[in-house]
């Protein structure tokens, strides 16, 4: 069984923690409590084919921002989140992805961007277009989720595994890629290979 090293990283207050835990235990986080590091391990099966995630929850404090790179260093994939109703969380998004780059000497990194609290509607910031326009200038995925409602969370862990399992191909087709947008609950696909495809806009 494959296992994988994912890193999630955020600004504190993102709901890092809150999407791990969602994810790992089906319960939601009413309290804040700032993390330094956590691990979490949980077994998933994407595509019929199972694996175990190792999961790094890290510090969103800038204290702890120099640790960043032995994270980095040592994980395979990546979630980015950031929150919905904070503008500087979005903002704070761009050098953190830079660092993985810098630290991967490679931008194709299995990598998905978040933005998280979209129950919060009502208070938004950050529109759905700033984050797909992101995720479309990285080459990479993009989800608006809810660590409360549970949504899309089950589906951003699979998606990170689908492009870990990818990037581990010994040979990539050329005709595809795990460039995609994910929208209004909907995934792009590949048919022929069950790979997410290329998309411009799904608008």
């Amino acid at each position: 069984m494959r296992e994988y090293k994912v890193v999630v990283l955020g600004s504190g207050g993102v709901g890092k923690s809150a999407l791990t835990v969602q994810f790992v235990t089906g319960t939601f986080i009413e309290k804040y409590d700032p993390t330094i590091e956590d691990f979490y391990r949980k077994e998933i099966e994407v595509d019929s084919s199972p694996s175990v995630l190792e999961i790094l929850d890290t510090a969103g404090t800038e204290q702890f921002a120099s640790m960043r790179d032995l994270y980095i260093k040592n994980g395979q994939g990546f979630i980015l989140v950031y929150s919905l109703v904070n503008q500087q969380s979005f903002q704070d998004i761009r050098p953190m992805r830079d660092q993985i780059v810098r630290v991967k000497r490679y931008e194709k990194v299995p990598l998905i961007l978040v933005g998280n609290k979209v129950d919060l509607e009502s208070e938004r910031e950050v529109s759905g277009a700033d984050g797909r326009a992101l995720a479309q200038e990285w080459g990479c995925p993009f989800m608006e989720t809810s660590a409360k409602s549970k949504t899309m969370v089950d589906e951003l862990f699979a998606e990170i595994v689908r492009q870990m399992n990818y990037a581990s191909l010994p040979e990539k087709q050329d005709q595809c890629c795990t460039t995609c947008v994910v929208h209004k609950n909907r995934y792009v696909i590949s048919e022929e290979t069950s790979h997410s495809r290329c998309i411009e806009d799904l608008n």
